[in-house]
Formats: structure tokens, C-alpha cells, sequence
């Protein structure tokens, strides 16, 4: 089953990437369907690290639209340049944010949420979605989560 090949790791924030990315791309080879896949990706690292919300919004027209994510409620449609996402979306650009207070812009969709990090998800060439994390910890994200999570992202076949 694919819920026993997760194995939760609690040595240094890298060797938990080195040890989750071959779960996530076990998890998800010889699976089509992009939503499952998401999904898994999302679990996955909920359960790794634990953070207060994970999950994916999608390109669907002139919006993001939630896609499959772990955490409490969120807002569900974004406008290309709002929010930390929104600016991921249309700069076509990773952000990784301290302390959401300070980001001109943010959407709160959780008071909870005090850093986070996005990284858009180019496929072909173009935008097709965004991974965004949120932490109820200040400074949670940094360029080991950056340079992982693309790792992951890449794996994403739409």
C-alpha cells in the first residue's frame, strides 16, 4: 500500500529531503492522473515536515484555482500578481517570504500562517501552477526547501 512507504525522517532538513524525494517519486511512478499525484506530493510532505498548510493552486484561465493541498481551508481562486502566489504565477519566480506580515499584498487565507514559500511549477515553457507552503513558524523556508522542492516539481507531468 502507499501509505507504507512513507518514512518519516527527523535528521537535518536535507538528509529529510534525500530521504523523502525517493518516497515521492515511488509514490507517484506509473500514476497518471495529475490530481492523485498532487495529492500524494502534498501528503508527503505535510507528513514530513509538518508544516501548517501544503498544497498546489492551478493555471485555469486568468486564476489560480486550489488544487489538492493538506492544512486548513484556503482561499480558493488567486489573481495573477496578488499574494505571494499570484506574484510566483506571473514572475514566473520562486519566493520565499520570512514573515508574511511583512509581503506587500499577502492574502491571509490563514491567521495562523506566519512564513512561506512558492515555487511555480513551468511546464513547456509556461506557468501551469504553483506550490506553496505555509509555516506558523517566522523564517521556516530557505534555499534547502527551494532547491528540494524543485526537485520535486519537476516531477509533476500535467
Amino acid at each position: 500500500m502507499a501509505e507504507d512507504l512513507l518514512i518519516i525522517k527527523t535528521e537535518s532538513k536535507e538528509e529529510q529531503y534525500q530521504s523523502l524525494i525517493p518516497q515521492i517519486q515511488a509514490l507517484i511512478s506509473g500514476e497518471d492522473d495529475l490530481i492523485a499525484n498532487l495529492a500524494n506530493i502534498s501528503a508527503a510532505l505535510k507528513e514530513q515536515f509538518g508544516w501548517l498548510w501544503v498544497g498546489f493552486y492551478l493555471v485555469k484561465g486568468e486564476e489560480l484555482v486550489l488544487g489538492p493541498f493538506q492544512g486548513p481551508v484556503a482561499c480558493t481562486r488567486i489573481k495573477s500578481g496578488k499574494g505571494v502566489c499570484g506574484r510566483s504565477w506571473q514572475e514566473a519566480k520562486t519566493f520565499i517570504v520570512e514573515d508574511v506580515d511583512k509581503f506587500p499584498g499577502h492574502i491571509a487565507c490563514s491567521s495562523a500562517s506566519r512564513s512561506e514559500i512558492v515555487l511555480p511549477i513551468v511546464i513547456d515553457g509556461d506557468v501551469f501552477g504553483v506550490l506553496d507552503a505555509d509555516s506558523a513558524e517566522l523564517a521556516q523556508f530557505d534555499e534547502i526547501d527551494e532547491l528540494y522542492l524543485n526537485q520535486i516539481i519537476s516531477f509533476i507531468k500535467a
